[in-house]
């Protein structure tokens, strides 16, 4: 066996052992996978706990596929059967301290709110509130310590932050880029300004980090900024739906959030939650240094 077919046969193993080194593998590997395989890995990524704890039949219909898909599935990923995967998923779930899925919370709150349309605005904030608890919680529970670190100690690495995000993601990034600016951070708001798009992304080079926001529909222009910034050597932090999203699959950290729907309406609360964690994180440890540093 060559070394690079043992070295291949050893990120298998630890795929099949570790859930987080298996997500990591469905990204790495989802282009070359057939559409049906595409539909599983996606929902795999994006329903962890009916993995673990729905039926062959209940995933599959809700896949769009045949139960014999995701037997394929986990067999193209090394497991001898479905059984085995899920068991990884199901071994996660009894390590957390046990709660309903995101998933199911919407339901639960669809099923509440009934398809009748609200007839007055409080009943329409009151919708608002309650799914954005519910996204709230969700990032709460599964946002890793060590990415919020990761990503702060990114910024912290930094020489200058360029900053991301197009239609519904601009007020992530503008967020951003305001809050940024009150640290000793050099920081490039990328919002294509005159049509100057491509020349301010052009500035980025090495040394430098990209912080990338985008959700469905994704902007093919946020897409082709995170290609170039990989290109020119530069860091990406991707903020996404998905970990299959075009910016995520490039990203070097990739922070994946759910945030509310209601009535069709898509809230940026838990993004936006998560771009204040990490900038006042920064500015934390900037005066955990210098007692006089600028905080945000």
């Amino acid at each position: 066996m060559t070394e690079a077919n043992a070295r291949q046969a050893e990120i298998a193993m630890t795929a099949r052992n570790n859930v987080d080194a298996l997500r990591a593998r469905i990204v790495q590997r989802y282009e070359a996978l057939s559409p049906r395989l595409k539909q599983v890995a996606a929902y795999t990524l994006e329903h962890p706990n009916d993995i673990g704890l729905e039926t062959l039949a209940v995933i599959a219909q809700r896949c769009k596929v045949q139960p014999s898909t995701i037997v394929r599935f986990a067999k193209s990923f090394g497991y001898h059967g479905a059984s085995d995967m899920q068991k990884l998923f199901r071994d996660e779930l009894l390590s957390l301290a046990p709660s309903p899925s995101y998933a199911e919370r919407i339901r639960q709150f669809n099923e509440r709110a009934g398809d009748t349309a609200a007839r007055s605005p409080s009943e329409l904030m009151h919708g608002f509130v309650q799914g954005n608890i519910a996204a709230l919680q969700h990032l709460d529970e599964t946002t890793r310590q060590e990415d919020l670190e990761r990503g702060v100690r990114m910024i912290a690495e930094a020489d200058a932050v360029y900053l991301v995000g197009l239609r519904r993601s601009f007020p992530v990034a503008a967020y951003l880029a305001y809050a940024l600016r009150h640290t000793d951070k050099r920081t490039y708001l990328v919002d294509g300004l005159a049509g100057m798009i491509v020349e301010q992304s052009s500035m980025m080079g090495r040394g430098d980090l990209l912080i990338a926001t985008s959700f469905r529909p994704y902007a093919q222009q946020t897409a082709d900024i995170v290609a170039e910034a990989v290109d020119r050597g530069a860091r990406v932090i991707a903020i996404s739906d998905s970990r299959l999203s075009p910016i995520a699959r490039r990203a070097e950290l990739c922070f994946e959030v759910k945030d509310a729907e209601f009535r069709k309406f898509r809230s940026l609360t838990a993004s936006l939650c998560l771009a204040q964690t990490l900038v006042i994180s920064y500015a934390f440890q900037l005066t955990a240094h210098d007692p006089g540093a600028a905080q945000p």
